[in-house]
């Protein structure tokens, strides 16, 4: 299953991304790709409640990516990031399919209220 969704990953960037030149570039050159891995492995420790860890993939996922994304935010299949320097995808953030991201966004996130 995990396979499968991230040849879908890989495919999307090759699809949309027009200075990609295969799937081996993609999986060895693309720090967007490599934020989705590190993504797709802290949810699922998320999911299955191992929140330390799940945490700690996602940091390490950051600073080898400078792409941060909490392992709780939820998103979608074929998600592509693209020149993802300072992206921030936060806990509160629902991604859904086929969406590609640029540099320098920040999703997610709640203001404070005034009570």
């Amino acid at each position: 299953m995990i396979f499968k969704r991230f040849k879908a990953d890989i495919t999307a960037f090759i699809e949309r991304d027009p200075a990609a030149r295969g799937l081996l570039e993609v999986v060895l050159c693309y720090s967007g790709f490599h934020a989705l891995v590190y993504y797709r492995m802290s949810n699922w420790l998320w999911q299955h409640h191992f929140f330390l860890l799940s945490r700690f993939v996602s940091h390490i996922g950051k600073i080898l990516t400078t792409i941060e994304i909490h392992p709780g935010a939820s998103i979608g299949e074929r998600f592509v990031i693209d020149h993802g320097t300072g992206v921030v995808i936060g806990e509160t953030a629902v991604i859904g399919d086929d969406v590609t991201l640029y540099h320098a966004v920040t999703l997610g996130g709640i203001s404070p209220s005034e009570d």
